[in-house]
């Protein structure tokens, strides 16, 4: 459907998995590099993890995680916010005006947040301004970074991102059943699973 969970609901699903999903993620991440990260929850979970990297740019279209960068920005990372026209459910500032900043840049990484993936839809989500405004942050990335829960496999929604056959990372986690892995790994060039750590 094209119901989407506000922020708050979704920031409270699948927290160890998510947070296994940031750290392993956040090991991508080079002193100095220019980053980008789109809206969502793993994507929040990401940013708590980068105030410990050295002199990072980070560019995002959204609100929680560039509050997030600004309250942990202890390393020097330099935190941009794209503007946008409005916000989406998942807290996306979307629009004209993000779509151009974002084209105006370049990234060595983008980490990027979705709704669902699926071997025949690719990289989906529910919004079609958030669709539009990632693909322009997949235009302009060299590494493309999927962070994605196990519970993102096969499920889509009205929008394709991007094929899983453009994904050059998939970070997910290890509940992930060996048959999504198989079929990942003949698509992604590359699959990380985060173990979960308990406690």
């Amino acid at each position: 459907g094209t119901d989407e969970p506000g922020f708050e609901k979704k920031a409270l699903r699948e927290q160890p998995e998510k947070s296994a999903i940031a750290q392993q993620a956040a090991q991508l991440v080079k002193p100095g590099s220019a980053i980008a990260l789109s809206a969502g929850t793993t994507t929040w979970a990401l940013a708590r993890q980068l105030s410990r990297i050295e002199q990072v740019t980070v560019v995002t279209n959204s609100m929680n995680v560039w509050h997030e960068l600004q309250q942990g920005g202890r390393a020097g990372a330099t935190v941009i916010l794209t503007g946008g026209e409005f916000r989406t459910p998942s807290d996306a500032l979307v629009g004209p005006t993000a779509d151009a900043a974002i084209r105006s840049l370049y990234f060595d990484l983008l980490f990027l947040g979705v709704h669902g993936m699926d071997p025949v839809a690719g990289l989906t989500t529910p919004n079609i301004s958030e669709a539009e405004t990632n693909r322009a942050f997949i235009s302009r990335c060299r590494k493309l970074v999927v962070i994605a829960d196990h519970t993102k496999w096969r499920t889509t929604a009205l929008c394709t991102m991007a094929a899983l056959s453009d994904v050059d990372v998939l970070v997910s986690d290890d509940a992930l059943p060996s048959d999504a892995r198989r079929l990942l790994e003949s698509q992604v060039r590359e699959l990380v699973v985060a173990p979960r750590r308990d406690g």
